[in-house]
């Protein structure tokens, strides 16, 4: 068997969703006995390039080669039948079954009519053995650890006899225990053969693993490392080599007095980490961080939907930890979530009622609803964000993402708010909202307002923040400001470099 031929060729591969398109035709090779790392920013189009590959949805244009011959993957197992197998960061397992009834899930052995549990257990024992998990066939999947999991979803691949293993970010609930025991997996499935397609965002896992780096940036190829190419500095240029080109309104004033400031403090996901930094009044601070950095979970802690586990909060001057968003709220903080659809709009009420929701127990009258001024504050917030909407008694659901969003808003607006966070604040929404959000951010920080954004896009950090605060699995890895405040400065950080200079600091 030539392992140099290529096991698995993607060429040109489209795929466009509604306003956006995913891939850009992204081209892909790999060989027998190898680890492609594929890397790149969030957005990039690595899921959706592993999904295409994996039968979970087509392309729209391209081709795709297995052993140097043209093969459409329509469907999952359409994958597997081909012995390509997808394991998800979300396992896909069934806990309250035993291993060996989850590794022959639907393709279960069977004599006379009823299943061969006996054969199924001897079976099962061969693949944990080829995986190194040392478990009994019949313990429930809920009582394994999440690497032991893992392990069991990559046995499973093998009794389908997959040829390639695509993984996506597979480390990243893992121990360091777990994680060293499921690469000495991938080595040894490597040196049997298997093609192995790895996703990560921590490269020194990367440069430790993989054979070959493919870099995707804004759904296209960004370029090729070969082993003797790979390092930390060689994957962050590629991941990051583009210019800010987009217009944003931002000019940094004069720092203020202190608004926000956590010491120590520990989110529920992280309680390993204490948090601090500081807020002030009339900056823009940016939040930035790769999948699973931990950002969410801090803005989430922040406001109190997930209260803080240690440390403290100064709201104003005044130490409070929220237990609850209402006492964040009332100490004068506002939180626009990332996903606006579950957890910002009420998509079933009208825009009128949206945008009074937060400020209902405030514009009472007489322990009732208070149309009047109801009203008002609709139209005072469609004035003043622009909310393309008929009236006040549209429907959230028919407005665009962008006005969604500028509902949202103005719900938070309406309560005057001291301390503002925004999780992905221009998320999914098109060019012309994003730039009306960007000048509302400026017009409140110059009104005093603290803001504190999470962002994926490196351009809107760089081109809307005073400073950029960077987390990497849970902690704050570095702060950001002044000449030292660039791309590369930032995914450095992001993906568990270190990085110093007189205008940053690290942890």
């Amino acid at each position: 068997m030539d392992m140099s031929a290529p096991l698995l060729e993607a060429g040109n591969l489209v795929k466009t969703f509604p306003g956006v398109r995913a891939l850009k035709g992204v081209s892909l090779m790999l060989r027998r006995g190898e680890v492609l790392a594929v890397i790149g920013e969030n957005g990039g189009g690595k899921s959706t390039l592993m999904k295409i590959l994996a039968g979970v949805q087509p392309a729209d244009s391209g081709e795709i080669f297995l052993d140097g011959q043209p093969a459409e993957v329509a469907s999952v197992p359409d994958a597997l039948a081909r012995g390509i197998a997808l394991i998800h960061q979300e396992l896909n397992l069934a806990d309250n079954l035993d291993i060996a009834a989850n590794l022959f899930l639907g393709r279960e052995k069977h004599r006379f009519g009823v299943i061969d549990k006996p054969a199924q257990y001897r079976a099962a024992r061969q693949l944990l053995e080829a995986v190194g998990l040392e478990a009994d066939p019949s313990a429930l999947v809920s009582a394994l650890s999440i690497g032991q999991q893992q392990q069991v979803e990559i046995a499973k691949a093998l009794s389908l006899n997959a040829r390639i293993l695509i993984m996506d970010e597979p480390t990243s609930s893992l121990t360091t225990r777990e994680s060293e025991q499921l690469f000495e997996v991938i080595r040894d499935l490597r040196a049997k053969g298997v093609g192995i397609v790895y996703i990560s965002h921590r490269l020194a896992e990367v440069m430790d693993l993989a054979d070959r780096v493919t870099v995707l940036r804004d759904g296209a190829n960004a370029g090729n490392l070969e082993k003797s190419e790979i390092s930390h500095e060689a994957m962050v240029r590629l991941m990051v080599g583009r210019d800010v080109s987009r217009f944003y309104p931002h000019k940094s004033g004069e720092p203020s007095q202190p608004v926000l400031e956590a010491e120590d403090l520990r989110t529920p996901a992280y309680p390993q980490h204490g948090l601090n930094f500081t807020i002030r009044a009339g900056e823009i601070v940016g939040l930035s961080g790769l999948v699973g950095a931990g950002r969410t979970e801090m803005m989430q802690t922040l406001f109190g939907i997930t209260p803080a586990t240690g440390g403290r909060l100064k709201i104003a001057g005044n130490i409070l930890v929220p237990q609850t968003p209402l006492e964040a709220i009332n100490a004068g903080m506002a939180l626009v979530p990332e996903d606006r659809k579950k957890q910002g709009v009420v998509l079933e009420m009208t825009v009128s009622e949206n945008v009074s929701l937060a400020s209902l127990r405030r514009d009472q009258k007489a322990g009732l609803i208070n149309r009047r001024a109801e009203s008002d504050l609709c139209r005072e917030m469609i004035g003043k964000l622009h909310i393309k909407t008929p009236d006040g008694k549209q429907l959230a659901q028919f407005l665009s993402g962008g006005n969604q969003q500028k509902v949202v808003l103005g719900k938070w607006l309406a309560m005057r708010p001291r301390v503002l966070l925004l999780d992905e604040p221009t998320r999914g929404i098109d060019v012309g909202a994003k730039q009306e959000i960007y000048q509302l951010m400026e017009q409140l920080a110059a009104d005093g307002v603290a803001i504190l954004f999470v962002s994926s896009e490196m351009e809107e950090l760089l081109g809307m923040a005073d400073r950029v605060l960077v987390m990497h699995e849970g902690r704050m890895a570095g702060e950001l400001t002044g000449s030292g405040l660039n791309e590369e400065s930032v995914m450095h950080l992001a993906t568990g470099g270190r990085y110093s200079t007189s205008k940053s600091t690290c942890n």
